[in-house]
């Protein structure tokens, strides 16, 4: 099935919201898809990200790789669960500094299609790493993208193929 075409802004439904926020409209929220650490609260709680909701997602059109750091490659065989997120550039901003000071990796946003769990399409921001070096990664790193994955009931299929990715370099 293939994503509906966009016309207009990435504003839906879900679009921004200034009662939610204070009324705030300096700091606009833009949605995000995270697929690796990042869909575990307590590393956002490290960068002060706290989502207000979390909502399951399936990003088509990609595979995750994990040697040493989740990045997605382009595949027309696979997809990607993770989840939609809504944060502001500043708090996006901090959280891909943390991932180049800390963790050595530098992620640049895409803009992507998402599919909900109710079927529905929502445009976002997916930040992707152009190179990585491949190594082995750590397994405390792979626990944290499998608990969350767990917890969050995606496909017990797609739980197996993270799991696996402890061994893969």
């Amino acid at each position: 099935m293939q994503p509906p075409r966009l016309s207009g802004a990435f504003c839906g439904q879900r679009g921004i919201d200034e009662s939610a926020h204070g009324g705030n409209m300096s700091e606009p929220r833009v949605r995000v898809f995270f697929y690796g650490s990042y869909m575990n609260r307590a590393v956002l709680r490290e960068v002060q990200l706290l989502p207000e909701d979390i909502e399951v997602a399936r990003l088509d059109g990609y595979d995750i790789r994990i040697a040493p750091r989740a990045n997605l490659v382009p595949s027309e065989q696979h997809c990607v669960y993770g989840t939609l997120v809504e944060a502001t550039h500043a708090e996006l901003a901090r959280l891909y500094s943390h991932a180049k000071d800390v963790l050595g990796e530098t992620y640049l946003p895409h803009p992507v299609l998402a599919q909900s769990r109710d079927g529905a399409w929502w445009p976002a921001l997916c930040y992707i790493a152009p190179s990585m070096v491949s190594r082995t990664p750590d397994p405390a790193y792979v626990d944290r993208i499998v608990g969350p994955a767990r917890e969050l009931g995606f496909p017990k299929w797609y739980i197996t193929r993270l799991e696996a990715e402890r061994h893969v370099k």
